[in-house]
């Protein structure tokens, strides 16, 4: 990967809608250039995919509730199972294997307290080999999904 490349994910990082042609531009190549090397970029594994960033209040979903997990057992089973169990939640976003005090650390977006203390209630408690729930619910979101540098 050389200075172009990184300029191009960079850009793309900031702007994932630039066309091919302003792209090129601002990195000083030909369109023909900057597509094959985006290409590349994909084909190589540096860009994984491409997508919108919806704004969660716009689809009441405004509420940001961090989760520490804590399960029953160590054990190869009990990890799988439970990330087995996970993936099966759309409303799960992200999920962390974590060290420290906690197992896993989950990323939920939710309507309101109400709307997450009935998945709590009715899914969450329910995953398998889970011991303990710890429950945080973000009062301010202070930096999401910032650009990676390198």
């Amino acid at each position: 990967m050389n200075k172009v490349d990184k300029k191009i994910l960079h850009l793309l990082q900031q702007d994932g809608r630039l066309t091919n042609a302003d792209l090129a531009e601002k990195v000083n190549v030909s369109p023909a250039t900057c597509h094959r090397r985006t290409h590349q970029l994909f084909k190589d594994g540096y860009i994984s995919e491409v997508r919108a960033i919806i704004a969660p209040e716009k689809v009441d979903r405004s509420a940001l509730v961090l989760v520490g997990v804590v399960l029953d057992r160590s054990t190869k089973e009990s990890f799988a199972s439970f990330e087995a169990s996970i993936k099966t939640l759309p409303f799960i976003l992200d999920c962390y294997l974590v060290a420290g005090d906690f197992d896993y650390f989950l990323k939920v977006r939710v309507k309101d307290m109400a709307d997450f203390n009935k998945l709590h209630s009715d899914q969450l408690l329910a995953l398998p080999s889970v011991r303990q729930l710890r429950t945080f619910f973000v009062m301010k979101e202070v930096q999401d999904n910032a650009p990676l540098l390198f």
